[in-house]
């Protein structure tokens, strides 16, 4: 729950959505009711949207839209060059296979409504969507958003694989509804309803033909910049980000779990429950902050070893090395030396 209200993720579901209703001659404030949002912030590129805008939205377009099908072809306009970043790490994989892995694990930067999962079995390749926990999710929007990421996911893999790309079949766990024939049209393959998972099935044979744009160099630098988004987003998201920030701003001077929670207003026990609730701990959350802040240091900057341990609150040189060690197995030096030789091998 506290994780929803983070303005962390990009404009692209919303902008889609907004566009979809414009083309029905409904205004872009009409879209936007109740989401504190304005057509304005849609053209800024800085604009960053939640869980719950991004709800919002959706909910007033199920509501106005006078398509049956809005979900299928929103769904179809959701091509790479609207997901940014990830988008083009995407398309310049260097194989297929290699980039549905990226698009799994790299998936918080743009889906942040459907958990998607992708597994290989008996020569298929098979697509898992499940609908993220959530008050506002009914089964109606529930269906929606599961229709419009299958159609999202046959227009990602037309656009990489090339537009002969068919799934083999659909599996839905909805009931079989009256215009069940239409499913088929609109998806090109067989649709079976009530299944026990939202599936999307296709011949794994796709997987291993040859990637028109993939792109080694390109694509390690894609994913490097992803890896700086996912790093920002994760910083920000819910009473964790919270947290982080906090403890980024008083990195000097250590805060105890019981100093952050009085900094953020709530007695020590609701925070642990509140970190609970998102999978995680205060001491995690302190714990992962200070490696990544020691990894960044020795990777992007020319500090010495005794400077970075004192940026991140280590009174004493030996602590901060053996802290160090503890997280990676390794020194701060030799893992300095290791990246060094790592980008000059690049």
């Amino acid at each position: 729950m506290s994780g929803f209200e983070g303005r962390v993720y990009p404009l692209g579901p919303i902008a889609t959505i907004v566009n979809s209703l414009a083309r029905e001659g409904i205004p872009a404030s009409q879209a936007l009711a109740g989401a504190r949002l304005t057509a304005r912030a849609l053209r800024s590129q800085d604009t960053r949207v939640s869980v719950n805008q991004i709800l919002r939205v959706l909910r007033n377009a199920t509501e106005l839209s006078r398509d049956p099908y809005l979900a299928h072809h929103t769904g179809q306009r959701f091509h790479f060059s609207i997901l940014g970043m990830y988008g083009f790490a995407m398309l310049t994989s260097p194989s297929f296979r290699q980039g549905i892995h990226f698009a799994v694990r790299y998936q918080q930067l743009v889906l942040p409504l459907v958990s998607v999962s992708f597994a290989e079995d008996h020569g298929t390749g098979i697509w898992n969507f499940v609908p993220i926990a959530h008050p506002s999710i009914d089964p109606a929007l529930a269906r929606f958003l599961i229709e419009q990421h299958l159609s999202a996911t046959i227009t990602l893999h037309r656009d990489g694989m090339g537009s002969s790309f068919v799934p083999l079949k659909i599996h839905l766990r909805f009931g079989r509804p009256r215009d069940a024939t239409k499913y088929e049209q609109m998806f090109g393959c067989p649709v079976l309803f009530d299944q026990e998972e939202h599936q999307l099935i296709f011949d794994a044979a796709w997987l291993d033909r040859e990637a028109i744009l993939g792109n080694e160099i390109a694509h390690y630098e894609a994913v490097k910049l992803c890896d700086d988004l996912l790093e920002q987003l994760q910083l920000r998201a819910g009473i964790a980000g919270k947290i982080r920030n906090l403890l980024l701003t008083n990195r000097l001077a250590p805060m105890s779990c019981a100093e952050v929670a009085r900094q953020l207003r709530m007695t020590g026990r609701t925070l642990r429950r509140r970190l609970r609730e998102e999978r995680t701990s205060f001491r995690k959350v302190a714990y992962e902050l200070r490696m990544r802040m020691a990894v960044e240091y020795l990777r992007d900057t020319d500090l010495t070893i005794q400077e970075i341990g004192r940026s991140l609150g280590f009174r004493e040189d030996a602590s901060f090395r053996h802290a160090f060690r503890r997280w990676t197995k390794t020194a701060p030096q030799r893992f300095r030396g290791h990246l060094t030789r790592a980008i000059r091998r690049k």
